[in-house]
């Protein structure tokens, strides 16, 4: 004990000295800087020095592509891609490339070939709501009056329709919401008793017999009903790949009677014709809808859009006839539509079939400038100016939606420049989309490859296009 007291006049010597140090050394460095702040401040740079430059202004612009950008020639194309498609890892393979400019085709690979397409029937599914809907169209959900103070919460085909507290983030843009909805009717002073849900403005079986149920808890699918909240996500209504509920009309009602603090019948019911409209909330227009749908390849607002799309055409609202009213609306809009079969309106279903050819078709008119002739696409300047949204809900490579995780920006020169469709399902992988070459040639492509692992067959299919960036393919 006393050797340790001992020592303790010497340590706190030492802590004092190194203290009075420190202290001197931050007295100088601060002078230091305050000189030379001075002299900064009155431009008086030590010799040697150069000035500082000017601050960089940002200026964004979207300027459109030349129209005098150099013709690319079959020749071309072929020459740019020759390596990349022989990749094993394409299994089997079918393709298109076009130039919208013209309409010529500048490459193919058994392109009329009917393939199951996965995802990229969405394409399809897009233009045709975009042909046949006005594309500033919203849906309303309401919410009507019922027998005893029960209100009815009538579903309109928007799976949009948000649970999310309002001011908070939802996965969708600019849905309507349950909170809204719950807001009016309190503000109303509508005595409540209950709440029920109507889900009868769709008809027929909520699932097509070739979705696997598991896929609901897997996060592909929710039961196609005309009440649907946050597109039918659980666990996590944000995350797109969130566990999607078996029953989504009875959560969404559920919502509504808890933000009301009152019963939820579940046994569901149908609103008199007559029934007062107590509240409503209207969805994002179709434009934003078939974008949504577009860059984060959402099958549940696909399969609601066509069903839209059915109705508009006076058709039922089924599954089926959605799917049905998506190719008949292109046909009618002057697109080949022959050898395509579409089981669904989502590209779940493997049972459809969409060759490359129309594929590309559809993205080459929705890229075709339109003054143009649009080539031989056999449709109207109308209608490519329809279509034309497409192009803004495209993922954008290595930036966005589907595509955010792809093109690496450090291998694949088609980062940035890139948009495209994705489409997976086990043995199958699909990309439709334009890319701007280096020239500011766009072009267009389908891609539709097979048989490999979806893992091996992304890079390979994003390699072909990142190759098309880099050639002025003359």
């Amino acid at each position: 004990m006393r050797g340790n007291v001992g020592s303790r006049p010497r340590r706190t010597r030492r802590i004092l000295i190194w203290t009075l140090l420190s202290v001197v050394m931050v007295a100088i460095l601060a002078v230091g800087a305050i000189v030379a702040y001075s002299q900064f401040r009155d431009n008086e740079l030590p010799a040697g020095i150069p000035p500082r430059p000017a601050a960089i202004v940002v200026d964004p612009q979207i300027r459109p592509v030349s129209p005098d950008a150099p013709t690319p020639s079959s020749a071309g194309v072929r020459t740019a891609i020759a390596a990349s498609i022989k990749a094993p890892e394409l299994g089997e393979f079918t393709g298109q490339i076009s130039d919208p400019r013209t309409g010529e085709v500048l490459w193919s690979k058994s392109p009329d070939k009917p393939r199951v397409p996965a995802s990229n029937a969405k394409v399809l599914t897009g233009a045709a709501a975009l042909i046949g809907l006005p594309h500033d169209k919203r849906l309303t959900t309401q919410v009507l009056s019922g027998p005893g103070g029960q209100l009815i919460l009538k579903g309109a085909g928007d799976p949009t329709l948000s649970a999310q507290p309002k001011g908070s983030a939802t996965f969708y843009t600019d849905p309507g919401r349950i909170a809204d909805l719950a807001a009016q009717i309190k503000k109303s002073g509508t005595a409540v008793s209950s709440v029920a849900v109507d889900v009868s403005s769709f008809s027929g079986s909520s699932m097509n017999s070739n979705w696997e149920r598991a896929d609901i808890a897997g996060g592909d699918i929710t039961p196609i009903e005309s009440l649907i909240v946050d597109g039918g996500r659980t666990t996590d209504p944000l995350d797109e790949f969130s566990p999607r509920t078996a029953q989504p009309a009875k959560v969404a009602g559920k919502v509504l009677a808890e933000a009301l603090d009152v019963d939820f019948d579940d046994a569901g019911t149908t609103a008199g014709a007559d029934a007062k409209v107590v509240a409503s909330v209207r969805s994002a227009p179709l434009q934003t809808r078939v974008e949504d749908m577009l860059r984060f390849s959402d099958n549940v607002l696909a399969e609601t859009l066509a069903i839209e799309l059915s109705v508009a055409r006076g058709g039922p609202a089924t599954l089926s006839a959605g799917a049905a009213a998506v190719k008949a609306t292109l046909a009618d809009a002057g697109f080949d539509v022959a050898g395509v079969t579409m089981d669904d309106s989502s590209g779940l279903s493997y049972d459809n079939r969409v060759s490359a050819t129309i594929l590309d078709t559809v993205m080459s008119a929705a890229s075709a400038p339109e003054s143009g002739s649009g080539g031989d696409s056999g449709v109207s300047a109308q209608t490519r100016t329809a279509i034309r949204p497409l192009l803004d809900g495209l993922p954008i490579a290595a930036g966005t939606g589907t595509l955010a995780t792809r093109f690496d920006p450090s291998t694949n020169p088609g980062a940035g420049w890139a948009r495209a469709k994705t489409g997976t399902l086990t043995g199958v992988s699909s990309l439709t989309g334009i890319v701007q070459t280096v020239d500011g040639r766009v072009l267009s492509y389908a891609l539709i490859s097979g048989g490999t692992s979806p893992a091996d067959a992304r890079p390979a299919l994003d390699a072909v296009v990142g190759d098309l960036r880099e050639c002025g393919c003359r």
